[in-house]
C-alpha cells in the first residue's frame, strides 16, 4: 500500500523552506525604514536631504536604505530630544562609516561631544527662567543686561542707544 500526503503535509512542506536570500543583509525601502523607525517617510527625506542619512538607488532608481541607518535614525532621534542641534548630529553621523551602525562607543563619543554644549544651554536656559519675569515687558531701550535679545551686553560694543530699534 502507498502512503500520500494530505495538502496541509504538501503546503507545510512548501512554506517551510529556506529563504533563498539573507534577509539580513537585504537593503530596506523607504516605507520599511519608515515603519521600522516610526518617521513618517518625508522625515526620512528630510534627513536625507541635510546629510544625517544616506540611501542607495535600486536599479528602479527606489531609495534603497542599509539597516545601519535604523540605528543612525535613533541616534538623530534621541539626541534631538535632547537639543542637540541638526549640524551637530550631522557632523558626528558624517565621521562614521556608511556601510555600519553605529555602536555603542560611537554614542558615547558623540554624547561626550556634547555634554558640554548641553550643560552651557541648561545653565543659559536656567538663568533665562529665573529672570523671565523682570524682563519681559520692561521697555527698556538700552538693553544692558537682557539675557533675552543682548546676553552678556554683546550690543554695548557696536556703539550708543537703542542698537536693535535703529541697527544705522
Amino acid at each position: 500500500m502507498y502512503k500520500t500526503s494530505t495538502n496541509v503535509e504538501v503546503k507545510l512542506k512548501v512554506t517551510m523552506k529556506k529563504p533563498t536570500t539573507n534577509l539580513l543583509a537585504r537593503e530596506l525601502s523607504v516605507g520599511e525604514v519608515a515603519a521600522r523607525a516610526g518617521i513618517p517617510v518625508s522625515t526620512l527625506h528630510f534627513y536625507e536631504a541635510q546629510g544625517l542619512i544616506w540611501s542607495n538607488r535600486s536599479a528602479g532608481n527606489q531609495r534603497r536604505y542599509g539597516r545601519g541607518v535604523l540605528r543612525a535614525i535613533a541616534v538623530i532621534k534621541v539626541a534631538q530630544r535632547a537639543g542637540v542641534p541638526l549640524a551637530a548630529i550631522r557632523e558626528r553621523l558624517a565621521a562614521l562609516p556608511r556601510d555600519q551602525k553605529v555602536t555603542s562607543t560611537d554614542w558615547k563619543e558623540m554624547s561626550t561631544a556634547w555634554k558640554e554644549d548641553l550643560t552651557d544651554r541648561i545653565e543659559r536656559l536656567t538663568r533665562l527662567r529665573d529672570q523671565l519675569a523682570s524682563c519681559i515687558g520692561c521697555g527698556c531701550l538700552s538693553l544692558n543686561d537682557c539675557p533675552l535679545r543682548n546676553p552678556y551686553d554683546a550690543l554695548a560694543r557696536t556703539g550708543c542707544g537703542p542698537r536693535l530699534l535703529d541697527p544705522d
